[in-house]
């Protein structure tokens, strides 16, 4: 392999490997959504809302 090859493919790797590394890190770190409590919250019946 020569010289230029080599250059190519460990710079290919070294971005493939961070542009990995820093899309885990944005999810791993991402604020949560927020979401309902309880599936009763969705729950657009009268009847099955809770007393509050």
């Amino acid at each position: 392999m020569n010289t230029s090859a080599l250059v190519i493919m460990l710079v290919t790797m070294f971005m493939v490997t961070g542009l990995t590394v820093y899309f885990f890190y944005r999810v791993l770190n991402a604020p949560p959504k927020p979401e309902p409590d309880s599936y009763l919250d969705n729950d657009d019946e009268p009847g099955r809302q809770p007393m509050a």
